[in-house]
């Protein structure tokens, strides 16, 4: 788990740098349409294709999208944001964008607290005398 638990890492934090350089307000303004978070970012493998050529199930989100939802069209769009079960979709329903990405900025920056204290605490099993073998000549 902890090769997946960097590469979420990793991934979460291009995210957060995307929305904190207002990469999303910048496909706004080319674009006719509201911009999809997660989806218009540089985060989904199927980002700026006319097409879904990458199935969902080979994103790293998809580890955050609870097993109910993981065969949805877009399953990102149901992480849980909060403890309120807030998702994306459910926002994009309800709030403005602005609230929207609030949220998703709060649930980018918890979500990566949790997994660089994760990635810390993990020990990884040391067996010193099967592992090293000191011979002196």
């Amino acid at each position: 788990m902890g090769v997946y638990k960097r590469e979420l890492l990793r991934v979460l934090k291009n995210e957060l740098e995307f929305l904190e350089q207002g990469g999303y307000g910048d496909f706004e303004k080319r674009s006719w349409r509201p911009a999809m978070f997660f989806e218009d970012s540089p985060t989904c493998p199927n980002h700026e294709l006319d097409k879904k050529l990458v199935p969902c199930a080979r994103c790293a989100l998809l580890q955050l999208v609870p097993l109910a939802k993981r065969s949805n069209a877009i399953p990102c769009r149901d992480i849980p944001l909060n403890e309120e079960g807030e998702t994306l979709q459910s926002l994009y329903e309800t709030a403005t964008r602005n609230e929207l990405e609030l949220k998703l900025d709060q649930w980018l920056r918890k979500t990566i607290d949790r997994l660089e204290k994760e990635i810390k605490e993990q020990t990884f099993p040391f067996e010193y005398e099967a592992s090293f073998k000191i011979f002196h000549a």
